[in-house]
């Protein structure tokens, strides 16, 4: 692979990223949630100080895991598979450019125009905190921060797994949503629902966490808050007891795998794609 040949590509998805008005509204809606979301949360508040940045910090969670992983999914969702129904697809894989090149260029511009999306929405949210008064916990909050990105990165690269695997964008996109809701939704009410019917041991019920990152993220960023992962139940006591300080290790590693998993499997699907 050439480095060189994946900026370039990396700059085109990079500058499409910005003129695509979908993607544009998610940046709009996470700024606009982010700062509404911190300055609701401080309104009202007797004192504020860490109380009142962890009542933002636990809003801004909740915020993360419902929008990130639906901005990633459906926009890597279309990297590929609209490119392969309008044509231009084929005639960039015409031009001397590898697979992985091509895979690559997307991941990188489309995660540079995410990340940038995601840091001017906490950043504004953090000028909104100190603008009311607030105190914002500069390491608990970097923390947070840093997991929400790399939560979106995982998404990302799951959408292009989909994309990789879809004739049609709307395909694609259909995809991306279920998986957004199975992610959100099924994962939480899958896992109470397990646990209570089939009685399963505390170390089984951490360990299904593990599969959604979107629960991954939770631990980690409620975890980076110095809070107690008692309010997690007792997957989050288990965690905590069994691997202390290296719980934040195996969380990050955790994400960084299904980041290199989902990819890799992209890309094994793209290398033998030959009709396009």
């Amino acid at each position: 692979m050439r480095l060189k040949t994946i900026s370039t590509l990396a700059g085109y998805e990079l500058r499409s990223s910005l003129r695509n008005r979908w993607f544009l509204l998610y940046a709009l809606a996470f700024a606009v949630l982010a700062v509404a979301l911190s300055s609701l949360s401080l309104t009202g508040a007797g004192m504020f100080g860490f109380a009142g940045f962890g009542r933002t910090a636990a809003s801004l969670i909740n915020l993360v895991l419902l929008i990130v992983p639906l901005m990633g999914l459906t926009i890597g969702a279309q990297s590929l598979a609209s490119e392969r129904e309008k044509g231009t697809l084929a005639y960039l894989l015409a031009q001397p450019v590898s697979r992985a090149e091509v895979l690559w260029g997307k991941f990188v511009g489309l995660g540079t125009a995410l990340l940038a999306a995601l840091l001017l929405g906490f950043g504004l949210s953090a000028a909104v905190i100190a603008w009311q008064g607030g105190v914002v916990e500069a390491q608990q909050y970097i923390s947070l921060v840093g997991f929400s990105l790399l939560l979106a990165l995982v998404t990302l690269s799951l959408g292009i797994f989909l994309s990789a695997w879809s004739r049609s964008s709307a395909l694609a996109v259909g995809l991306a949503l279920f998986a957004w809701l199975a992610l959100v939704f099924i994962g939480d009410l899958g896992l109470m629902s397990t646990a209570v019917a089939m009685k399963v041991k505390i170390q089984t019920l951490f360990g299904l966490a593990l599969i959604n990152p979107l629960q991954v993220f939770k631990i980690a960023a409620v975890n980076s808050l110095r809070a107690s992962l008692e309010i997690l139940g007792p997957a989050g006591i288990y965690a905590t007891r069994t691997y202390g300080d290296a719980l934040i290790t195996l969380l990050v590693s955790v994400l960084l795998v299904w980041v290199l998993v989902a990819l890799g499997a992209a890309y094994l699907r793209f290398r033998v794609e030959a009709d396009f």
